[in-house]
């Protein structure tokens, strides 16, 4: 347990964490990424059938492509779009999901190095990219049919951050749109910034570099349903900032940070990806090193009070989801080479005991539609 908030979870109860109405998961799809360079073991994308019950997936194929290690679909779902992170000057590729295989349409470069995250606009024109290693954002057009096309503009991040071994120059390690549209986060662990930026015609215009603290390293943010609150998870300093944003005024605005696992000894701890449960209730934060998730209640406007941590039941886990009906999360654990699953309390809304749904080589995300 996290501490004194054992009573947290059932005191926010009333009426449990989703709908009654919610949609079963059964006949719902996941695609998984993967590293396939250097003898990681990953062939592609992993195309799975979801069972409802048990949480289980099969993986029904593989999609080959290098280094699929985030994904992302159109709005529209009928296209799957994921970077290749290993690919050397840096890839992007589009899968065409329309027919009864999803087919490769193509993959482009996307003038940045080691790409580790994209997002698709909503109206599906543009796909932007994190590129990690270049400490850049890029957008790319993408045409009707869903190929991606040229790169339209490289908005190339400055400057440095005091820890010697991972901050010695940008490193953009998330690209988002805000719950508005209207504008785009860009997270750079690199420099402890977040950069926000207008997107028009496929041409970046910064906006503002919103600068953290010094060394904590950001590396991924979510938004609350209300689409005023955010979460920040910071790698290096293994904590979590509140921020406030104003989608009016395109301003993010850091309040306080809180560690993101209270455990101690062991192996340093890297958080990597926060979840917000479908009513807003709880926040869900996966911790690398610590290998566990930890549940924070949401009190407010996104005061954090820790309730419990929970095994991931696997090693480093890279990546964390909800299942499309909020009753279950979902862990990719890149070092166990598996993806797990942990039930949520219709109640309580806590995270139950982890059990395998899938083994997959070196996993790194799971994307459920």
């Amino acid at each position: 347990m996290f501490g004194a908030a054992a009573g947290v979870g059932a005191a926010f109860a009333a009426g449990g964490i989703w709908p009654a109405t919610a949609g079963a998961t059964n006949g719902a799809r996941a695609f998984l990424g993967c590293y396939t360079s250097d003898g990681a073991g990953g062939r592609g994308i992993g195309v799975a059938a979801m069972d409802g019950r048990s949480g289980r997936l099969t993986v029904e194929r593989t999609v080959e492509v290098a280094d699929p290690s985030f994904l992302a679909l159109s709005p529209d779902g009928r296209y799957l779009y994921a970077v290749n992170e290993g690919s050397g000057a840096g890839t992007a590729t589009a899968v065409d999901l329309r027919g009864a295989t999803p087919t490769v349409l193509n993959t482009v470069a996307v003038q940045g190095e080691g790409p580790t995250h994209l997002c698709v606009t909503p109206d599906g024109r543009t796909v932007l990219t994190a590129n990690y290693t270049s400490g850049s954002v890029s957008a790319l057009a993408v045409g009707a049919d869903g190929r991606l096309g040229a790169v339209t503009d490289v908005a190339r991040h400055r400057g440095s951050g005091p820890d010697p071994d991972r901050q010695t120059g940008p490193h953009a390690h998330q690209v988002l749109i805000d719950p508005s549209g209207r504008w785009v986060l860009a997270v750079d662990l690199g420099v402890d910034s977040v950069y926000v930026y207008r997107l028009a015609a496929g041409k970046f215009t910064e906006h503002a570099q919103v600068t953290l603290t010094p060394g904590s390293g950001p590396r991924h943010l979510t938004f609350h349903p209300n689409g005023r609150t955010v979460f920040l998870a910071n790698e290096l300093d293994s904590t979590v900032t509140v921020c406030e944003w104003r989608a009016d005024r395109g301003e993010l605005r850091p309040g306080r940070s809180v560690p993101a696992d209270t455990a101690t000894g062991g192996e340093r701890n890297y958080p990597s990806a926060p979840v917000v449960a479908r009513d807003g209730r709880f926040l869900y934060l996966a911790n690398r090193g610590h290998d566990n998730i930890a549940t924070f209640a949401i009190i407010g406007d996104g005061v954090l009070i820790p309730v419990t941590t929970t095994p991931c039941g696997g090693k480093f886990p890279r990546a964390l989801t909800l299942s499309p009906d909020g009753r279950r999360l979902y862990a990719a654990n890149q070092k166990s080479h598996s993806i797990t699953t942990l039930p949520l309390d219709p109640f309580t809304g806590l995270p139950g005991a982890a059990t395998v749904a899938v083994e997959f080589p070196t996993a790194t995300c799971a994307l459920l539609r």
